[in-house]
């Protein structure tokens, strides 16, 4: 990898043997030891993402949210942060970082994630939980519940 093809800021405290795939970019956060980074993924400021952490392509990875160890995040997932987002105040003027409230969101220790689900913020991925590709979670997902479609509803639990 030539630091030509990844963009990782001096902000990101990066753990033991972290593998980032070409096309990252990395500002502001914090990646546990043996996680590994997918190409052209983003992962924004004030993300923490523990330890053996897969996360496949194309996935962003918002400021608010945690990632505990051992969770698998999908190709193209994406996560939210902002409840109501608008781009202008109500007078007209563009919004700035003290114009929102960034709403944290807990993905557990071993969830898993499908490609192309959209977490929407300040939700909580119960440990062990499983949410099928193409998710929309709007709402806590207990631990070990398998959840999938839009709005993601729970399937079953694992045992």
């Amino acid at each position: 990898m030539s630091e030509s093809t990844l963009r990782i800021a001096p902000s990101v405290k990066l753990g033991q043997n972290v593998r980032i795939i070409c096309f990252a970019n990395l500002y502001g956060c914090e990646i546990g030891d043996e996680s590994f980074i997918g190409p052209f993924v983003e992962i924004q400021s004030d993300v923490k993402v523990g330890r053996r952490v897969k996360i496949q392509s194309h996935t962003f990875i918002c400021s608010g949210v945690t990632i505990e160890d051992e969770a698998f995040i999908g190709h193209g997932v994406m996560f939210t942060n902002d409840r109501f987002p608008r781009a202008t105040n109500d007078d007209g003027s563009l919004k700035g970082a003290k114009d929102w409230t960034c709403e944290p969101t807990l993905v557990g220790r071993r969830a898993a994630i499908g490609s192309n689900a959209t977490i929407l913020c300040g939700v909580k991925i119960g440990e062990g939980a499983v949410v099928g590709a193409g998710a929309v979670v709007t709402k806590d997902v207990p631990p070990r519940a398998v959840v999938a479609g839009n709005p993601a509803r729970i399937l079953r639990t694992l045992s």
